[in-house]
């Protein structure tokens, strides 16, 4: 009888000692789990505080899938527009119902216009006007080449009896965000504050005298938006290691299907794939996106195709309207 009762004993006393082993399993099986949460959350790359959004990927052509050129460089809460092309508010409002406040309608008060071609620019009194109809005070603030200001004067007067109206009448309008204040640059810094700084470059595009591209220099990133231009070294050279050169394009292989007087034009205003994957290359672009594409039948993919084939081998997408890159 003593020997069952000694083995009683014993297991009565091991039986702490049993629990203990997987609690302390636990223990230490739960530490890892918050040690490797936290690796995990340490090892997440914060997004970064400047983004672009295509407002308006599409030339002259009307294309209901692509407003016309307009991109959006947002920095924090902040908006920075390239250009306004037709639909430019709305397809703000819509980036801002997609999660980019900064592009609410009444945030709206910047724009940095490439040159003065209507594809670029039909949208610029519809900037002046619904973000001040939607209760935006300050006013805006236009930069671009010599006659801009006649063009943003013109369209002041030409709504001057809806201004009338809407401040004098019971609207109650304020009386400061339709104003507009433009101012022509000149190649180098053209703007900064406290989130961005802003430098033009003078690019060739056809019959145009003068024609900008933009370089935006922020805290984590450097974006060069090239505007409408054919390959032009003042692109290399303002991109020059860029993180992301924005560039128009054209295809190749779909050039040689227009009309000879439509080659001379469009050799003379805008880049081939075939041009841009050598010039791209040479800038040290860390990233690509095309925009204004003229496809002329041609796909987002047949873009691709031929700029790998032409041998450009650094990350390139072919932009989309309300992409975020």
């Amino acid at each position: 009888m003593i020997r069952p009762a000694i083995r009683c004993a014993s297991r009565a006393a091991l039986l702490p000692l049993l629990l203990a082993v997987p609690a302390r399993a636990n223990a230490q099986m739960k530490s890892a789990l918050v040690d490797s949460s936290k690796a995990a959350r340490t090892a997440t790359p914060t997004a970064p505080r400047t983004r672009v959004v295509m407002l308006g990927t599409g030339n002259p052509n009307a294309d209901p899938e692509r407003s016309g050129p307009a991109v959006a460089v947002v920095v924090d809460d902040r908006a920075y527009l390239v250009d306004a092309g037709p639909g430019v508010v709305r397809r703000a409002a819509a980036a801002a119902r997609n999660g980019v406040a900064a592009l609410v309608a009444d945030k709206l008060d910047v724009v940095f216009l490439s040159h003065l071609h209507s594809d670029h620019t039909l949208g610029l009194p519809d900037l002046i006007f619904t973000p001040w109809v939607l209760e935006r005070e300050r006013p805006l603030r236009v930069f671009g080449p010599t006659g801009v200001r006649e063009m943003t004067d013109h369209l002041v007067s030409a709504f001057s009896e809806d201004i009338k109206v809407r401040i004098d009448g019971r609207e109650h309008a304020n009386r400061t965000g339709y104003k507009v204040q433009a101012s022509v640059v000149r190649a180098g810094i053209v703007f900064k504050d406290e989130k961005v700084t802003v430098k033009a470059f003078a690019v060739p595009h056809g019959d145009w005298k003068e024609s900008f591209g933009y370089r935006f220099e922020t805290s984590d990133r450097v974006i060069v938006i090239s505007g409408d231009t054919k390959a032009s070294r003042a692109v290399v050279d303002a991109c020059n290691g860029c993180d992301l050169l924005v560039h128009e394009v054209y295809s190749t292989e779909r050039f040689a299907t227009r009309p000879g007087k439509w080659q001379e034009y469009h050799r003379n205003a805008h880049t081939s794939t075939v041009e841009l994957a050598a010039l791209a290359t040479q800038a040290r672009a860390k990233s690509l996106l095309l925009y204004h594409q003229l496809y002329w039948g041609a796909t987002d993919a047949d873009l691709l195709r031929e700029m790998r084939q032409a041998g450009y081998r650094t990350p390139v997408t072919s932009a989309r309207d309300l992409g975020v890159y």
